[in-house]
């Protein structure tokens, strides 16, 4: 007869994993330990996109560390591969970062705020979410306090160190806090749990109001004009960019294998709409370059508009680190936006009812609605105590997701209790956000 592990021994088989990696050695990074040169490492991943628009990408990360770090998942991914890890699997976002969340509508309407990009998802090691995302909270109050004008050079300094150790400690505290809850939770309230309090965070306020505002005809106003012939995308090279009826025949013949991706009742939605026009846009920090196609459509007239990205995806930058790895990835020969729509499925508690796949000449693209009542976090927002809010919150909607895709029992067995965890991701948050800034004058260097 099969042996069901139980709660306790799959804890048990997290802690376990202790042997393999403890958990204050999280905390280590050391460039020597570099077997590839992180800006050939980019230079690699600009290959296949639109060649007019790696200008823009590099233009984009000189920006500031956090740009760079934005368009340089890359290099964190052959990175953290390079370090031991727990072996402790689930879906991951792969890039998760403090911009990476979102407010959005649900299929019932709602206002939902949740991770929201997941180009880079595969089954990965859980910790390298964590890494990412607590680097990205170090490097976010770095570039608050870097943009603000300093009569007091030391206390800033202070100020700005002790923000960004609050914020990622605070991070994984939430993190370890609703893991362990939900550990103890039964299965199917583990599926069916929502984070609430979020109103009551400042800077996911303002993302649920400015998601309010992003209604359907909002988008319309923005993204077309009234013409003679209906409404049609502006024409606002190279950021968006009409496409001929040539060009845009590929595009909607990719509709079909699209609509086959929906479950039955969300395509017979889809077919109450017509397509009225198709546009090139540009998008995004990592995906700038990549071929990023609108559909503008009409249901019941001009005040009923839907907008679908059609996105292309190329495969996971932690894929070659995993290829051949127990229950890590996928085969190599999936759709790549089908990757995508599944890894996003499985992570939030509500998805895009429109979210699919599809490929066009022989690319791999996912698709999904257009700014549906979506609204963004800005760097700018995440300061001081605001940061540290944000961070808690992040934690446990990684903790959702996490716990969504794997086994929560194995995770909080792994992390115990006590601050070993959380201090050695703080640590290690601080030395990586150091060799991204390292990595970021080296990439000005090379580009002056």
């Amino acid at each position: 007869m099969v042996h069901f592990a139980t709660s306790q021994e799959r804890r048990a088989l997290g802690q376990a994993r202790r042997k393999q990696v403890r958990r204050q050695d999280q905390a280590h990074w050391d460039a020597k330990l570099r077997q590839r040169d992180p800006l050939a490492l980019v230079a690699e991943s600009m290959r296949g996109r639109v060649p007019q628009l790696v200008t823009l990408k590099y233009e984009r990360m000189l920006a500031s560390p956090f740009g760079f770090f934005r368009g340089a998942v890359p290099v964190m991914a052959a990175d953290l591969a390079l370090l031991p890890h727990t072996g402790i699997v689930n879906q991951i976002c792969g890039d998760a970062h403090v911009r990476n969340l979102g407010a959005f509508a649900a299929p019932d309407g709602r206002l939902l705020f949740d991770i929201n990009d997941f180009d880079e998802t595969i089954r990965g090691p859980f910790e390298w979410d964590l890494k990412r995302l607590a680097t990205s909270l170090v490097l976010a109050a770095r570039e608050n306090a870097a943009s603000e004008a300093k009569t007091e050079a030391g206390a800033n300094a202070k100020a700005e160190a002790k923000d960004e150790r609050e914020a990622v400690l605070r991070f994984v505290r939430s993190y370890h806090k609703l893991l362990a809850t939900l550990a103890r939770m039964p299965v199917i309230e583990v599926a069916r749990f929502q984070v609430h309090r979020l109103q009551r965070i400042s800077p996911v306020s303002q993302a649920l109001l400015k998601a309010e505002r992003a209604t359907p005809l909002h988008t319309r106003d923005a993204l077309t004009v009234e013409t003679p012939r209906g409404r049609r995308f502006r024409d606002e090279p190279p950021e968006l960019r009409r496409l001929t009826p040539q060009q845009a025949r590929p595009v909607l013949a990719a509709m079909k294998p699209y609509r086959e991706s929906l479950q039955p009742e969300r395509q017979h939605f889809l077919e109450q709409y017509r397509p009225v026009d198709v546009a090139f846009k540009v998008v995004g920090m990592g995906s700038v370059g990549l071929r990023d196609f609108l559909i503008y459509l009409e249901g019941n007239g001009e005040r009923d508009p839907l907008f679908l990205q059609v996105k292309e995806e190329p495969g996971s930058a932690y894929a070659p680190y995993l290829a051949g790895a127990v229950g890590m990835t996928g085969s190599a020969n999936e759709n790549q936006g089908r990757r995508v729509a599944e890894g996003q499925r499985a992570m939030q508690f509500a998805s895009d009812p429109f979210l699919g796949w599809t490929t066009i000449a022989n690319r791999d693209y996912v698709v999904r609605q257009l700014n549906d009542h979506k609204g963004t976090i800005a760097v700018d927002d995440l300061q001081g105590q605001g940061l540290v809010d944000y961070a808690e919150m992040c934690g446990e909607l990684l903790a959702r997701g996490h716990a969504r895709s794997g086994d929560p029992c194995m995770l909080a067995g792994y992390m115990g209790s006590g601050t070993k965890f959380g201090d050695a991701l703080a640590k290690f948050a601080e030395a990586y956000a150091d060799q991204t800034e390292k990595d970021w004058r080296a990439l000005k260097k090379s580009r002056s």
